[in-house]
């Protein structure tokens, strides 16, 4: 059961073209959002899309491939897991922000 503990699969499209960030040592990070739809009839029998945004991050190799195939409009499928971070802004506020780390992806069109 724990391989099931922290886990997030999503499958959507990109909304811009990756962020590739090169760091010390060679190793590459991937900064993208995803939009995921749902489509669900309300009780007025009107059909309804709700589009939800997610932030994804990948490392490595992952990153790399990334980096190759994956542009802005592209459907993909994520495997990863929610992590949140915290910062603390210009005017000393604590912002907090939720990604998925992706530690495997699927490409699903060109």
């Amino acid at each position: 059961m724990n391989a099931l503990r922290n886990k997030v699969q999503l499958i959507g499209r990109l909304g811009q073209d990756p962020e590739i960030v090169n760091l010390e040592g060679g190793k590459k990070l991937a900064k993208f959002s995803m939009a995921t739809n749902d489509i669900y009839t309300n009780a007025k029998g009107e059909k309804v899309e709700n589009t939800e945004w997610h932030n994804v991050v990948a490392w490595g190799k992952v990153a790399e491939i990334i980096e190759k195939y994956v542009n802005k409009g592209q459907e993909i499928a994520v495997e990863g897991k929610l992590t949140t971070r915290s910062w603390d802004d210009k005017e000393g506020n604590k912002r907090y922000t939720t990604e998925v780390v992706c530690n495997e992806m699927l490409l699903l069109s060109k």
